[in-house]
């Protein structure tokens, strides 16, 4: 008796086409675009934050000390005190409204108009999400949402222009580590820093004129603050200090202004080791008292709005400013969920989905 021939699947029935009827349904083939930035904690209390700071000060990306050394101090030490400070810090920031922090809202409505113009462009053959290095909603359980939705090409875009270890490499490693997991894993791609990009630099000069012509005097300096990391990475070989210099002379270039009008800093220094000079809290106090006492600052190495910017920038450096005779200081906004930010990320995820779409 001649065997019976297995059924067809129906269109878009999501089993295969030529598959038994009791094998597992597969959905259509779909490509993801998974964005990432650094995290946020669920809350501003002792544990929630107690979390956060946990999963972030282990990352040996970001702290290379031993374990056995480090481990034992972050721990009893430092998570036992630094949850109160820090927690108070994000309580002054904190989006009340919908109980997140403003990384958390800048990053939703990112995703959303990202999500928009892919739709535009592709339909419904991309499916774009947005994942935490540390805290929620994780990588792991974004890239299992997109294999679980038929997602077999997933492009993985670290929101960091500049590329360092202890953001860009990290959360590659998070994107790997997840992908490791996967029974059907999906072919992948990770977006290059975008630093030096025209398009990027153009939105970054657009904000900074915005804020300028907003303003009844030029201010005497733009004060370009990058996140930190110690001198020591950069003597291993880490481009990240390279990459800032580099992004504040191209949006000299591009707003033809003089070397006197605009300077690189970095912030957000931790521990006893030296960290990329000038540190920004010094520098303004530095300029107030040579007499520049109108400044602006912008991040270039942020792309939204969060703790670094808000609180530390936009408080405690604002806060050295002016305690050193300084006047009037500006922040210009991360570029956030701006138009031209947007249609920046947008080309630049276009450009790298070439050959998948």
């Amino acid at each position: 008796m001649q065997a019976a021939q297995p059924q067809s699947a129906q269109p878009d029935s999501g089993q295969p086409e030529h598959g038994p009827n009791d094998h597992p349904k597969v959905p259509r083939p779909k490509v993801g675009v998974l964005l990432a930035n650094l995290g946020t904690p669920d809350g501003y209390d002792y544990w929630s934050m107690r979390r956060y700071l946990s999963e972030f000060l282990s990352d040996r990306r970001v702290i290379d000390y031993s374990p056995w050394k480090w481990q034992p101090l972050l721990q009893t030490v430092i998570l036992s005190k630094r949850p109160f400070t820090s927690g108070a810090a994000y309580k002054s920031i904190w989006n009340e409204a919908e109980n997140e922090s403003p990384l958390a809202t800048i990053t939703k409505s990112q995703t959303a108009k990202i999500k928009a113009a892919m739709q535009a462009r592709y339909g419904d053959d991309v499916m774009v999400d947005y994942a935490m290095r540390y805290g929620n909603p994780s990588t792991r359980s974004k890239v299992e949402a997109m294999t679980a939705a038929g997602c077999q090409k997933i492009l993985f875009f670290p929101l960091y222009p500049q590329y360092a270890g202890a953001t860009t490499a990290t959360a590659n490693d998070a994107f790997f580590a997840a992908l490791a997991k996967e029974k059907w894993q999906p072919a992948s791609r990770t977006v290059a820093p975008y630093f030096d990009r025209p398009d990027y630099i153009e939105a970054l000069a657009q904000s900074v004129e915005r804020a300028y012509a907003a303003k009844d005097k030029k201010p005497d300096l733009l004060v370009c603050s990058y996140h930190g990391l110690p001198q020591r990475y950069l003597m291993e070989g880490d481009p990240y200090h390279c990459q800032c210099q580099k992004t504040t002379r191209l949006l000299k270039e591009r707003l033809g202004w003089g070397d006197s009008e605009i300077m690189t800093t970095f912030q957000s220094q931790f521990g006893p080791e030296e960290w990329l000079q000038p540190y920004t809290v010094e520098e303004v106090a530095r300029q107030a008292k040579a007499g520049k006492k109108s400044i602006a600052v912008c991040a270039p190495a942020f792309s939204a709005d969060c703790i670094e910017t808000l609180e530390e920038i936009n408080e405690e450096i604002k806060e050295s400013f002016e305690e050193a005779g300084g006047e009037d200081f500006t922040y210009i906004p991360c570029l956030n969920d701006d138009a031209a930010h947007i249609e920046a990320l947008t080309t630049i995820i276009s450009e790298n989905l070439a050959g998948w779409v």
